[in-house]
Protein backbone atom coordinates (compact mmCIF):
# COMPACT_ATOMS: atom_id res chain seq x y z
CA UNK A 1 0.00 0.00 0.00
CA UNK A 2 1.43 3.52 -0.96
CA UNK A 3 2.68 5.63 1.96
CA UNK A 4 0.50 8.43 2.17
CA UNK A 5 2.26 10.52 3.98
CA UNK A 6 4.98 11.45 0.81
CA UNK A 7 3.63 14.23 -1.58
CA UNK A 8 2.00 12.85 -4.72
CA UNK A 9 4.80 15.17 -6.86
CA UNK A 10 7.49 13.20 -4.61
CA UNK A 11 6.29 10.35 -5.68
CA UNK A 12 6.36 11.26 -9.39
CA UNK A 13 9.75 12.46 -8.77
CA UNK A 14 10.15 15.33 -7.59
CA UNK A 15 12.17 14.33 -4.47
CA UNK A 16 12.94 16.70 -1.17
CA UNK A 17 15.74 18.58 -1.38
CA UNK A 18 16.30 18.76 -5.02
CA UNK A 19 17.87 22.19 -6.48
CA UNK A 20 16.35 23.28 -9.47
CA UNK A 21 18.82 22.52 -12.19
CA UNK A 22 18.49 18.58 -11.04
CA UNK A 23 14.74 19.06 -11.20
CA UNK A 24 15.23 19.40 -14.99
CA UNK A 25 17.41 16.46 -15.38
CA UNK A 26 17.16 12.86 -15.42
CA UNK A 27 16.34 10.07 -13.24
CA UNK A 28 19.71 8.86 -13.25
CA UNK A 29 21.07 12.61 -11.72
CA UNK A 30 18.51 12.29 -9.63
CA UNK A 31 19.25 9.52 -7.62
CA UNK A 32 22.69 10.76 -7.11
CA UNK A 33 21.29 13.96 -6.07
CA UNK A 34 18.73 12.87 -3.60
CA UNK A 35 20.16 13.38 0.12
CA UNK A 36 20.13 9.99 2.31
CA UNK A 37 18.58 11.94 5.51
CA UNK A 38 15.40 10.83 6.69
CA UNK A 39 12.62 13.04 5.44
CA UNK A 40 10.54 15.49 7.57
CA UNK A 41 7.50 16.38 7.99
CA UNK A 42 8.01 20.42 6.98
CA UNK A 43 10.27 19.63 4.02
CA UNK A 44 7.60 17.64 2.04
CA UNK A 45 5.41 20.36 2.89
CA UNK A 46 7.97 23.15 1.68
CA UNK A 47 8.66 20.76 -1.44
CA UNK A 48 5.29 19.92 -2.27
CA UNK A 49 4.50 23.64 -2.73
CA UNK A 50 7.25 24.39 -4.80
CA UNK A 51 7.23 21.66 -7.06
CA UNK A 52 3.45 22.92 -7.23
CA UNK A 53 4.93 26.45 -8.54
CA UNK A 54 7.21 25.50 -11.08
CA UNK A 55 4.86 22.84 -12.51
CA UNK A 56 2.80 25.78 -13.02
CA UNK A 57 5.23 27.94 -14.35
CA UNK A 58 5.99 25.64 -17.00
CA UNK A 59 2.50 24.50 -18.09
CA UNK A 60 1.36 28.41 -18.52
CA UNK A 61 5.08 28.66 -20.87
CA UNK A 62 4.03 26.13 -22.56
CA UNK A 63 0.71 27.18 -23.48
CA UNK A 64 1.55 31.07 -24.05
CA UNK A 65 4.49 29.45 -26.40
CA UNK A 66 1.48 27.11 -27.80
CA UNK A 67 -1.18 29.70 -28.28
CA UNK A 68 0.38 33.41 -28.57
CA UNK A 69 3.46 33.25 -30.03
CA UNK A 70 3.56 33.21 -34.10
CA UNK A 71 5.21 29.98 -35.45
CA UNK A 72 8.84 30.18 -36.65
CA UNK A 73 9.27 30.69 -40.69
CA UNK A 74 11.37 27.79 -41.60
CA UNK A 75 14.68 28.29 -41.86
CA UNK A 76 15.05 27.08 -45.25
CA UNK A 77 12.89 26.73 -47.93
CA UNK A 78 13.45 24.98 -51.90
CA UNK A 79 11.82 25.23 -55.19
CA UNK A 80 12.65 23.22 -58.58
CA UNK A 81 11.95 24.23 -61.79
CA UNK A 82 12.68 20.48 -62.85
CA UNK A 83 16.70 21.69 -63.73
CA UNK A 84 17.72 23.58 -60.68
CA UNK A 85 16.77 23.68 -56.99
CA UNK A 86 16.56 26.60 -55.51
CA UNK A 87 16.97 27.04 -51.48
CA UNK A 88 15.74 29.93 -49.51
CA UNK A 89 17.66 30.50 -45.77
CA UNK A 90 15.43 33.24 -44.16
CA UNK A 91 18.58 33.93 -41.87
CA UNK A 92 21.07 34.87 -44.78
CA UNK A 93 18.01 37.39 -46.64
CA UNK A 94 17.61 38.77 -43.03
CA UNK A 95 21.49 38.96 -42.59
CA UNK A 96 22.37 40.92 -46.31
CA UNK A 97 18.59 42.45 -46.59
CA UNK A 98 16.59 42.89 -43.68
CA UNK A 99 14.93 45.96 -44.69
CA UNK A 100 13.55 43.63 -47.78
CA UNK A 101 12.01 41.00 -45.55
CA UNK A 102 10.72 43.19 -42.84
CA UNK A 103 9.05 46.19 -44.91
CA UNK A 104 5.43 46.19 -43.99
CA UNK A 105 3.87 47.80 -46.72
CA UNK A 106 2.71 51.19 -45.86
CA UNK A 107 1.14 53.52 -48.31
CA UNK A 108 1.61 57.45 -48.54
CA UNK A 109 -0.87 57.64 -51.14
CA UNK A 110 -3.82 55.10 -51.33
CA UNK A 111 -5.88 54.06 -54.62
CA UNK A 112 -8.33 51.30 -53.62
CA UNK A 113 -11.28 52.33 -56.31
CA UNK A 114 -9.06 52.44 -59.02
CA UNK A 115 -10.15 48.59 -60.29
CA UNK A 116 -13.82 49.35 -59.98
CA UNK A 117 -15.82 50.61 -63.42
CA UNK A 118 -19.36 50.45 -64.58
CA UNK A 119 -18.22 48.42 -67.74
CA UNK A 120 -18.73 44.86 -67.98
CA UNK A 121 -15.57 44.84 -70.35
CA UNK A 122 -12.73 42.69 -68.79
CA UNK A 123 -10.35 44.94 -67.27
CA UNK A 124 -6.44 44.87 -68.20
CA UNK A 125 -4.36 46.99 -65.35
CA UNK A 126 -1.35 49.00 -67.05
CA UNK A 127 0.76 49.32 -64.50
CA UNK A 128 3.74 51.45 -64.39
CA UNK A 129 6.70 51.24 -62.01
CA UNK A 130 7.58 54.97 -62.08
CA UNK A 131 9.90 57.58 -60.13
CA UNK A 132 8.70 60.54 -57.79
CA UNK A 133 10.75 62.73 -59.93
CA UNK A 134 9.45 61.62 -63.26
CA UNK A 135 6.31 63.61 -63.40
CA UNK A 136 7.33 65.09 -66.80
CA UNK A 137 7.85 61.26 -68.11
CA UNK A 138 4.25 60.46 -66.80
CA UNK A 139 2.55 63.13 -68.40
CA UNK A 140 3.66 62.03 -71.63
CA UNK A 141 2.40 58.60 -70.59
CA UNK A 142 -1.31 59.80 -69.70
CA UNK A 143 -1.42 61.59 -73.40
CA UNK A 144 -0.55 58.56 -74.87
CA UNK A 145 -1.17 55.21 -74.00
CA UNK A 146 -1.26 55.20 -70.60
CA UNK A 147 -4.69 56.63 -70.64
CA UNK A 148 -8.25 55.06 -68.94
CA UNK A 149 -10.01 53.85 -72.46
CA UNK A 150 -11.53 51.00 -74.05
CA UNK A 151 -9.58 49.09 -76.49
CA UNK A 152 -10.29 45.80 -78.36
CA UNK A 153 -12.86 44.44 -75.41
CA UNK A 154 -10.92 45.33 -72.92
CA UNK A 155 -11.32 48.24 -70.54
CA UNK A 156 -7.60 49.89 -69.88
CA UNK A 157 -7.03 51.60 -66.47
CA UNK A 158 -3.51 52.91 -66.01
CA UNK A 159 -1.68 52.93 -62.37
CA UNK A 160 1.44 54.17 -61.40
CA UNK A 161 3.57 52.62 -58.48
CA UNK A 162 5.87 54.38 -56.88
CA UNK A 163 8.06 54.74 -53.35
CA UNK A 164 8.89 58.02 -51.83
CA UNK A 165 11.49 60.41 -52.12
CA UNK A 166 13.59 62.76 -49.18
CA UNK A 167 12.79 65.66 -52.07
CA UNK A 168 9.59 67.05 -50.08
CA UNK A 169 8.94 68.85 -53.56
CA UNK A 170 8.64 66.14 -55.34
CA UNK A 171 6.31 64.29 -52.52
CA UNK A 172 3.97 67.47 -53.01
CA UNK A 173 4.05 67.71 -56.69
CA UNK A 174 3.19 64.24 -56.61
CA UNK A 175 0.30 64.65 -54.14
CA UNK A 176 -1.02 67.98 -56.77
CA UNK A 177 -0.87 65.34 -59.67
CA UNK A 178 -2.63 62.04 -57.21
CA UNK A 179 -5.54 65.08 -56.92
CA UNK A 180 -5.93 65.62 -60.06
CA UNK A 181 -5.54 61.99 -62.07
CA UNK A 182 -6.32 59.88 -59.33
CA UNK A 183 -3.53 56.94 -60.45
CA UNK A 184 -0.88 56.83 -58.44
CA UNK A 185 -0.33 54.31 -55.84
CA UNK A 186 2.74 55.42 -53.39
CA UNK A 187 4.19 53.45 -50.33
CA UNK A 188 7.00 55.51 -47.75
CA UNK A 189 9.78 53.07 -48.38
CA UNK A 190 12.62 55.20 -50.76
CA UNK A 191 13.13 54.60 -54.13
CA UNK A 192 16.74 52.46 -55.04
CA UNK A 193 17.34 49.63 -57.72
CA UNK A 194 16.57 46.55 -54.85
CA UNK A 195 13.49 47.98 -53.70
CA UNK A 196 12.30 47.72 -56.94
CA UNK A 197 10.97 44.69 -55.38
CA UNK A 198 9.46 45.69 -52.38
CA UNK A 199 7.13 47.88 -55.40
CA UNK A 200 6.13 44.02 -56.52
CA UNK A 201 5.40 42.72 -53.22
CA UNK A 202 3.67 45.25 -52.38
CA UNK A 203 1.42 45.64 -55.57
CA UNK A 204 0.84 41.83 -55.07
CA UNK A 205 -0.24 42.86 -51.62
CA UNK A 206 -2.77 45.63 -52.74
CA UNK A 207 -3.70 43.99 -55.75
CA UNK A 208 -5.41 40.84 -53.61
CA UNK A 209 -7.14 43.40 -51.34
CA UNK A 210 -8.43 45.69 -54.01
CA UNK A 211 -8.04 44.49 -57.53
CA UNK A 212 -8.78 40.91 -58.03
CA UNK A 213 -11.52 41.71 -60.47
CA UNK A 214 -8.47 42.16 -62.98
CA UNK A 215 -8.11 40.01 -65.79
CA UNK A 216 -4.71 40.87 -66.93
CA UNK A 217 -2.04 42.98 -65.47
CA UNK A 218 -0.12 44.30 -67.19
CA UNK A 219 4.09 45.34 -65.25
CA UNK A 220 6.12 47.66 -66.90
CA UNK A 221 8.66 50.32 -66.79
CA UNK A 222 8.28 54.68 -67.86
CA UNK A 223 10.55 54.17 -70.58
CA UNK A 224 8.71 51.89 -72.87
CA UNK A 225 5.88 52.28 -75.28
CA UNK A 226 2.93 50.46 -75.01
CA UNK A 227 0.56 49.70 -78.28
CA UNK A 228 -3.03 49.14 -76.80
CA UNK A 229 -4.77 47.67 -79.84
CA UNK A 230 -1.99 45.09 -80.22
CA UNK A 231 -1.58 44.25 -76.69
CA UNK A 232 -5.52 43.50 -76.51
CA UNK A 233 -5.14 41.84 -79.81
CA UNK A 234 -2.71 39.43 -78.26
CA UNK A 235 -4.80 38.58 -75.66
CA UNK A 236 -8.09 37.99 -77.50
CA UNK A 237 -6.11 35.60 -79.82
CA UNK A 238 -3.62 33.97 -77.79
CA UNK A 239 -5.08 30.18 -76.53
CA UNK A 240 -5.33 30.09 -72.89
CA UNK A 241 -3.87 33.57 -72.52
CA UNK A 242 -4.97 33.75 -68.58
CA UNK A 243 -3.05 30.11 -68.17
CA UNK A 244 0.74 32.04 -68.48
CA UNK A 245 3.05 34.91 -67.77
CA UNK A 246 3.50 36.47 -71.03
CA UNK A 247 6.68 38.82 -72.19
CA UNK A 248 10.20 38.23 -73.48
CA UNK A 249 11.22 35.60 -71.28
CA UNK A 250 14.40 35.20 -69.76
CA UNK A 251 15.55 31.46 -69.81
CA UNK A 252 17.40 30.56 -67.15
CA UNK A 253 19.60 33.90 -67.14
CA UNK A 254 23.29 33.51 -65.62
CA UNK A 255 23.62 35.13 -62.38
CA UNK A 256 25.62 38.50 -62.48
CA UNK A 257 28.68 38.93 -59.85
CA UNK A 258 29.46 42.23 -61.09
CA UNK A 259 27.60 45.30 -61.58
CA UNK A 260 24.27 46.85 -60.52
CA UNK A 261 22.64 43.62 -60.66
CA UNK A 262 25.55 41.80 -58.92
CA UNK A 263 24.73 39.31 -56.53
CA UNK A 264 27.12 37.92 -53.79
CA UNK A 265 28.40 34.20 -54.38
CA UNK A 266 27.98 33.62 -50.64
CA UNK A 267 24.35 35.17 -50.27
CA UNK A 268 23.10 33.05 -53.90
CA UNK A 269 25.68 30.30 -54.46
CA UNK A 270 23.86 28.86 -57.58
CA UNK A 271 25.44 30.37 -61.13
CA UNK A 272 21.30 30.54 -62.39
CA UNK A 273 17.69 32.17 -62.24
CA UNK A 274 14.74 30.63 -62.82
CA UNK A 275 12.77 31.52 -65.83
CA UNK A 276 11.53 35.49 -65.62
CA UNK A 277 9.98 37.90 -67.84
CA UNK A 278 11.74 41.08 -68.65
CA UNK A 279 10.83 43.40 -66.38
CA UNK A 280 10.78 46.15 -68.77
CA UNK A 281 6.89 44.77 -69.50
CA UNK A 282 5.36 41.64 -69.22
CA UNK A 283 1.48 40.64 -69.07
CA UNK A 284 0.26 38.32 -65.63
CA UNK A 285 -3.20 36.92 -65.79
CA UNK A 286 -5.44 38.24 -63.06
CA UNK A 287 -6.41 34.24 -61.93
CA UNK A 288 -3.08 34.13 -61.11
CA UNK A 289 -2.51 37.02 -58.58
CA UNK A 290 -4.56 35.34 -55.29
CA UNK A 291 -1.73 32.11 -56.07
CA UNK A 292 1.77 34.86 -56.48
CA UNK A 293 0.12 36.62 -53.57
CA UNK A 294 0.83 33.43 -51.20
CA UNK A 295 3.81 32.94 -52.81
CA UNK A 296 5.07 36.48 -51.77
CA UNK A 297 3.69 35.76 -47.91
CA UNK A 298 5.96 32.30 -47.58
CA UNK A 299 9.22 33.63 -49.73
CA UNK A 300 11.69 36.02 -48.51
CA UNK A 301 12.47 39.13 -50.86
CA UNK A 302 14.93 38.67 -53.32
CA UNK A 303 17.07 42.05 -53.95
CA UNK A 304 16.40 41.65 -58.06
CA UNK A 305 12.74 42.82 -58.89
CA UNK A 306 13.27 40.49 -62.33
CA UNK A 307 14.59 37.51 -60.25
CA UNK A 308 11.83 37.80 -57.44
CA UNK A 309 8.90 37.18 -59.93
CA UNK A 310 10.62 34.25 -61.35
CA UNK A 311 10.73 32.88 -57.60
CA UNK A 312 7.17 34.03 -57.47
CA UNK A 313 5.96 32.26 -60.63
CA UNK A 314 8.14 29.05 -59.90
CA UNK A 315 6.09 29.00 -56.03
CA UNK A 316 2.70 29.85 -57.62
CA UNK A 317 3.27 26.89 -60.27
CA UNK A 318 2.74 29.86 -63.03
CA UNK A 319 4.10 29.00 -66.46
CA UNK A 320 5.90 31.94 -69.43
CA UNK A 321 5.19 32.09 -72.94
CA UNK A 322 8.03 33.77 -74.79
CA UNK A 323 6.55 36.25 -77.52
CA UNK A 324 9.14 38.52 -79.10
CA UNK A 325 6.50 41.05 -79.78
CA UNK A 326 7.46 41.91 -76.30
CA UNK A 327 10.68 44.53 -77.78
CA UNK A 328 11.73 45.32 -73.86
CA UNK A 329 15.86 43.53 -74.56
CA UNK A 330 17.54 43.60 -78.19
CA UNK A 331 17.67 47.00 -79.94
CA UNK A 332 14.29 47.91 -82.06
CA UNK A 333 14.54 49.73 -85.69
CA UNK A 334 12.57 53.38 -84.64
CA UNK A 335 10.18 52.20 -87.90
CA UNK A 336 6.27 52.82 -87.71
CA UNK A 337 6.11 48.96 -88.52
CA UNK A 338 8.24 48.05 -85.57
CA UNK A 339 5.80 49.98 -83.62
CA UNK A 340 2.31 48.53 -85.65
CA UNK A 341 3.34 45.02 -84.93
CA UNK A 342 4.93 45.44 -81.33
CA UNK A 343 2.95 45.08 -77.97
CA UNK A 344 6.10 46.68 -76.33
CA UNK A 345 9.13 48.89 -76.80
CA UNK A 346 11.56 49.81 -74.82
CA UNK A 347 14.27 52.70 -74.58
CA UNK A 348 11.75 54.82 -76.90
CA UNK A 349 12.68 58.41 -75.88
CA UNK A 350 9.77 61.04 -74.52
CA UNK A 351 9.51 63.05 -76.94
CA UNK A 352 9.46 59.71 -79.50
CA UNK A 353 6.94 58.70 -77.71
CA UNK A 354 4.53 61.39 -78.27
CA UNK A 355 5.72 61.30 -82.11
CA UNK A 356 4.67 57.26 -82.60
CA UNK A 357 1.51 57.46 -80.66
CA UNK A 358 0.03 60.71 -83.44
CA UNK A 359 1.67 58.08 -86.04
CA UNK A 360 0.24 55.34 -85.15
CA UNK A 361 -3.35 57.15 -84.65
CA UNK A 362 -3.01 58.31 -88.17
CA UNK A 363 -2.50 54.91 -89.42
CA UNK A 364 -5.94 54.24 -87.99
CA UNK A 365 -4.53 51.89 -85.25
Amino acid sequence: MMDNRVPPLARLGCQPGLPAAILVGGEGSLRKSCPKMAPRRLSYLFVSKWCLGLAAVLLVSSAVRKWFLSPPLPVTLALTDGTFTFYFNWSGYEAHFPHLQLYQCQEVIARDDVCQGSSGAPLLLLTIKSHPVSGGMRATLRRTWAQPAEVGGFRLQPLFLMGSTFNQKHLELVAQESRVFGDILMWDFVESHHNLSLKERCFLRWAHGHCQQAAFIFKGEEDVFVNPAALTKFLRQTPNASHCIHGYIHFHPAVKRIGRDAIPLSFFPLAHYPHFASEKGFLVPGAALPALYQASLGLPTFPLCGAYWGFLALAAQLPHQHSGDFRTWEKTQDHLTTYQRSLVVHGVPRERIEEVWQELRGSGQ
